[in-house]
C-alpha cells in the first residue's frame, strides 16, 4: 500500500477546530502557512501536501485563505496547530486541545484508485428519504476530492444538492495491487471508478447505477468461514454462494434482464453432525434484513383441523406483505427448517388416517412455487434422510440447491480442529506435543461434531489432572492446565466416529491374532490386500467383491477382519446374524441396507458379510431360506456406489453350494477357498505358538492333519488347562510344556481321533465293533469307534 517518507521524527501538533463550516466538508486539514511548508515535498510543484494523521488515515494538508475566514474571530490557525473537523476528529479518536503525531507522506507510483466503494448516509439521521443518481454524484466528488487519498474505514463529509451526507470508503482498490497487511488506500483520478451503496433503514436510494454490484444483502464484504466456526466446508459453501445468492447480489435489473428468477430453496443433507445446522445458522447471521425464522416440526404441527397448514402460511405471510409493499427492493426473507423430513414425508408414505403431513407439503409447495409465488423468500432445509422427501419437493423452482454436507477430509479435520483449540492455542493451554495434523490423520470419517467432542474429552482430561477428589476447593492453578498429546489419544478411545471402522468388532473376530498358517493362507490374504489396493487406485472399479468359502473354523472371519483392519479404511463394518437374533426378515434387510448407505458416506469402505447361509437363514433341511434377504443382498452386492465413493464386500460362507445353488456365488467377483491346516501348516502354528519341547512339535503336527486353524486354538487351549489346572499362562510363558501324551488324550475326546504312540500314520479304516485287527504280526484291539491304526515300524 503507501509508503509513507516522514521527516527525521514525526511532528507533534495540538488538535483544533475546522475554522469555518465550508472548510469542514473538504476533507482537508488545514495549519498555519509555516507549518504546511514543513511537510511539502522537496521539488514538488504542484498539489497539496500529504501528511499521515497518526495511525488512521491520510490528508491533504492546507491552510485557509483570509477571505474564507473572514467572519471567524481568528483570521489564521495558529504555528503548531492542525485543524480537523467533527468526523475526522471522531475517525482518529481525539479532541480539540489533544497532541497528536503528524507525518509527512509521500505517495507511490501507481497509487491512483480504480475502485472506490462507498457507503452514503446523512450526516442528520430521520425519517427522510432522497433519491441519488449514481453517475452525478460519482462526477461531482471525483471532481471535489481529485487526488485525494482515501483509506478504507475512513469516513467523509459532503454536501449535495443541499444535504449534507458522509461516506464511508468500505473498499480501495489499486489496479494490479495485491493485498497485504498494510492498510488498503489509494488516491482519487479522474478515472477512479465509484460504486455507491446504501442500507435501506439509510433512507437513500441509489438510482442509475447499472454496472455495479449490489452486496447489500450481505452484512460482511467478505466471507471467512473459519471466524464463522465453519471448518473443511469450503468447496460447499462455494457451491451455495454461486447457485443460491450469486443472482440476488446483482441489481433487479440485470436478472431481469437475463430472465431468470432467484434460487427460492436449497436442501443441505448429509451424515448427521457434519454441519448443516451451522451452515444454515451463519447463512441467517450473514444476511441483511430480516431475522431468519427457525422451523421445527414440533411447533408446525397442532392437533386442530387447518391449524398446521395455518402455521405454514404465517411463515409466509411477512415476506407476502413486504413484496407487495416494495417489490423488487424488499428484503430478502430467510426460513430454515431443520429436520425438514419430520415434516415434509412424501405424501401417502405417512397413514396416520388425517391426512396432515400431505397437507403440509402441498402448502408448502403452493407457498414456494404456487401460482403467486414469492421471489424474495429463500427456504433452506435440513436432513439426514433426503430419500425420505417427497420428490416435488426437490424438483427445480422448490429445494432446488441440494449440497451434500459430508464427513470432512484431512485438510476439513485440520481446519476443524484449529477453530475448536484456538483460544487454548492463544492462552498456552495446548501443549507444544499436540499437533494437528496427526489429530486429522487419527480421525478419519469424524463429523465436526465429533470431532468437537473429542477435543472437549480431551480437555477434561487435562482438567482432571488439576483435581482432587479429597479436597474440591483446593485452588487450582491455570498456569499448570495443558492438555497434551496423551489427552487427544485417550479421547479417540472414548469418541469412536459413527461412520467409522468398527475395530473392536474387528479385533474380537481374531482374539489368537494372526500367525502364519503357511504359504495356502498367506496366498490368499495376499491376494485380498490386492483387491484392497485396486479399490484405493483404480478408478474403473468402485465395487469389488470376494468370497471366502471353506470349512466352519478354517479362519475366513479372522481373514476378512485382518484385510479390513490392515487396508487402512476409514469406514469397516461387519454384518453377521449374531446382531440380528429375533429380528423379523424386514429388520435384518433393513439393517444391512443401512450399512451399505452408510459406507456410501465414506470415501474408501469395506463391509464384511460374516457367514452368509446365517444372514440367509438357511436351513439344511428341505433347504429352506429367507428369499426377501437373498434379493436385498443381490441388489446391494451390484449395486454400484455413488461418485466418489469405493466399496470392497468381503463374504464368508461354510455352505459354499447352497450359495452357488442360488446364484450368491456368481455376485462375488473372485471366490478363495480357504483350506484347513496340512501337517506342514500346523507345524508353522505350533512352532509360533511354542506350546512344545521341540522333539513333540512333529509328531503333534502331524496328528493335527486337516485340522482347521480354529479347532486346533481350542484344543491347545483344553490342553493348556487340563495340563496344569488351569495355569494355562505357565504354557503360554514358556515356563511349561505341553506333554504329548497329554495332548494326544485331549485329541481323542476332542476330535474324536485316536493316536497310537508308537506307530507312523496309515490310512483311516472304519470299525463298527470291537475286533482284532492283525498288522505287521502285531495284534491290536480297538474300541468301538472311528479312530486311525498306525503301523509297526
Amino acid at each position: 500500500m503507501g509508503v509513507s517518507s516522514q521527516p527525521p521524527s514525526p511532528s507533534a501538533l495540538i488538535v483544533a477546530n475546522t475554522p469555518a463550516a465550508d472548510l469542514a466538508l473538504t476533507n482537508l486539514a488545514y495549519c498555519c502557512p509555516s507549518d504546511v511548508h514543513r511537510f511539502t515535498v522537496p521539488g514538488a510543484t504542484t498539489g497539496l501536501p500529504f501528511t499521515s494523521v497518526g495511525d488512521s488515515f491520510v490528508l491533504s494538508l492546507s491552510y485557509p485563505f483570509p477571505s474564507r475566514v473572514a467572519a471567524t474571530p481568528h483570521e489564521n490557525i495558529r504555528p503548531g496547530h492542525i485543524a480537523l473537523n467533527a468526523i475526522q476528529r471522531r475517525y482518529a479518536r481525539v479532541s480539540t486541545g489533544d497532541s497528536i503525531s503528524v507525518s509527512r507522506f509521500v505517495p507511490p507510483d501507481d497509487f491512483d484508485l480504480a475502485l472506490l466503494m462507498l457507503e452514503l448516509e446523512f450526516v442528520k439521521r430521520g425519517a427522510r428519504s432522497e433519491e441519488i443518481d449514481a453517475v452525478l454524484l460519482a462526477n461531482q466528488l471525483r471532481k471535489k476530492f481529485i487526488n485525494q487519498v482515501m483509506t478504507v474505514g475512513q469516513r467523509v463529509t459532503f454536501e449535495y444538492h443541499g444535504n449534507n451526507y458522509v461516506f464511508t470508503v468500505n473498499q480501495a482498490a489499486v489496479e494490479g495491487q495485491e493485498r497485504s497487511n498494510a492498510p488498503e488506500r489509494g488516491m482519487i483520478s479522474n478515472d477512479t471508478y465509484i460504486v455507491f451503496e446504501a442500507s435501506n433503514a439509510s433512507g437513500i436510494k441509489v438510482l442509475n447505477q447499472r454496472e455495479a454490484a449490489s452486496s447489500n444483502i450481505f452484512r460482511q464484504k467478505e466471507f471467512n468461514l473459519r471466524s464463522l466456526g465453519i471448518g473443511g466446508l469450503s468447496a460447499e459453501f462455494v457451491d451455495i454462494f454461486r447457485r443460491a445468492f450469486a443472482s440476488r447480489v446483482f441489481p433487479p435489473h440485470v436478472t431481469s434482464k437475463l430472465g431468470i428468477k432467484h434460487v427460492k430453496g436449497m436442501l443441505l443433507y448429509g451424515p448427521p453432525g457434519t454441519g448443516k445446522t451451522l451452515i444454515a445458522r451463519q447463512i441467517g447471521k450473514m444476511l441483511n434484513g430480516k431475522e431468519p425464522k427457525i422451523v421445527n416440526g414440533p411447533e408446525v404441527m397442532s392437533k386442530f383441523v387447518g391449524e398446521t397448514e395455518k402455521n405454514v402460511r404465517d411463515l409466509f405471510a411477512d415476506a407476502e406483505q413486504d413484496q407487495r409493499a416494495r417489490g423488487d427492493e424488499s428484503d430478502l426473507h430467510v426460513i430454515i427448517f431443520d429436520e425438514i423430513d419430520a415434516i415434509c414425508k412424501s405424501r401417502g408414505s405417512t397413514r396416520d388416517g388425517t391426512g396432515v403431513h400431505d397437507s403440509i407439503v402441498n402448502q408448502l409447495l403452493t407457498k414456494i412455487d404456487g401460482v403467486e409465488s414469492l421471489n424474495n423468500v429463500l427456504l433452506i432445509g435440513m436432513t439426514n434422510r433426503k430419500d425420505l422427501l417427497d420428490e416435488a419437493l426437490l424438483r427445480p423452482g422448490r429445494l432446488e440447491v441440494q449440497v451434500e454436507i459430508s464427513l470432512p477430509d484431512k485438510d476439513g479435520r485440520t481446519e476443524i480442529f484449529e477453530i475448536h483449540t484456538k483460544k487454548m492455542n492463544e492462552n498456552s493451554f495446548l501443549a507444544d506435543d499436540v499437533i494437528l495434523e496427526d489429530l486429522a490423520a487419527w480421525t478419519k470419517n469424524y463429523s465436526g461434531a465429533e470431532i468437537e467432542g473429542v477435543v472437549k474429552s480431551a480437555v477434561s482430561y487435562a482438567l482432571n489432572r488439576q483435581l482432587s477428589l479429597d479436597d474440591l476447593t483446593k485452588p487450582v492453578d491455570e498456569e499448570s492446565i495443558k492438555v497434551t498429546r496423551n489427552d487427544f489419544l485417550n479421547a479417540l478411545q472414548e469418541i469412536v466416529a459413527a461412520f467409522g471402522a468398527s475395530t473392536d468388532d474387528l479385533e474380537r473376530c481374531r482374539l489368537n491374532g494372526m500367525v502364519s498358517c503357511g504359504d495356502r493362507h498367506k496366498h490368499i490374504l495376499e491376494t485380498a490386500m490386492l483387491l484392497v489396493g485396486q479399490v484405493k487406485v483404480s478408478k474403473g472399479s468402485p465395487l469389488v467383491t470376494c468370497l471366502l468359502e471353506g470349512p466352519s473354523g478354517s479362519g475366513k472371519t479372522a481373514l476378512a477382519a485382518t484385510v479390513g483392519i490392515n487396508s487402512d479404511f476409514p469406514f469397516v463394518k461387519i454384518v453377521s446374524a449374531e446382531t440380528m437374533i429375533g429380528l423379523h426378515e424386514s429388520t435384518k434387510c433393513a439393517q444391512i441396507a443401512k450399512v451399505f448407505e452408510d459406507a456410501y458416506k465414506s470415501p474408501l469402505s469395506i463391509i464384511i458379510l460374516d457367514d452368509l447361509e446365517r444372514l440367509l437363514d438357511y436351513v439344511a433341511v428341505g433347504p429352506r431360506f429367507s428369499n426377501l434377504i437373498l434379493q436385498t443382498l443381490l441388489v446391494l452386492l451390484k449395486r454400484l456406489p455413488p461418485k466418489g465413493k469405493k466399496l470392497l464386500v468381503i463374504g464368508t460362507t461354510s455352505q459354499v453350494s447352497f450359495l452357488d445353488s442360488v446364484d450368491v456365488c456368481g455376485a462375488f467377483s473372485v471366490t478363495y477357498h480357504v483350506p484347513t491346516l496340512k501337517t506342514k501348516d500346523a507345524k508353522k502354528v505350533l512352532e509360533q505358538l511354542k506350546v512344545f519341547s521341540e522333539d513333540d512339535v512333529d509328531a503333534a503336527a502331524e496328528a493335527l492333519n486337516d485340522m482347521p486353524i480354529k479347532k486346533l486354538y481350542m484344543l491347545i487351549e483344553m490342553v493348556a488347562q487340563g495340563e496344569h489346572g488351569g495355569a494355562a499362562e505357565a504354557i503360554y510363558s514358556g515356563r511349561e510344556k505341553i506333554k504329548i501324551s497329554h495332548f494326544y488324550d485331549c485329541l481323542e475326546a476332542y476330535s474324536g481321533r485316536k493316536k497310537c504312540r508308537s506307530f507312523k500314520r496309515l490310512p483311516k479304516i472304519n470299525i463298527t465293533r470291537k475286533s482284532n485287527i492283525i498288522k505287521g504280526k502285531m495284534k491290536i484291539c480297538v474300541p468301538d469307534f472311528e479312530f486311525i491304526v498306525l503301523g509297526a515300524k
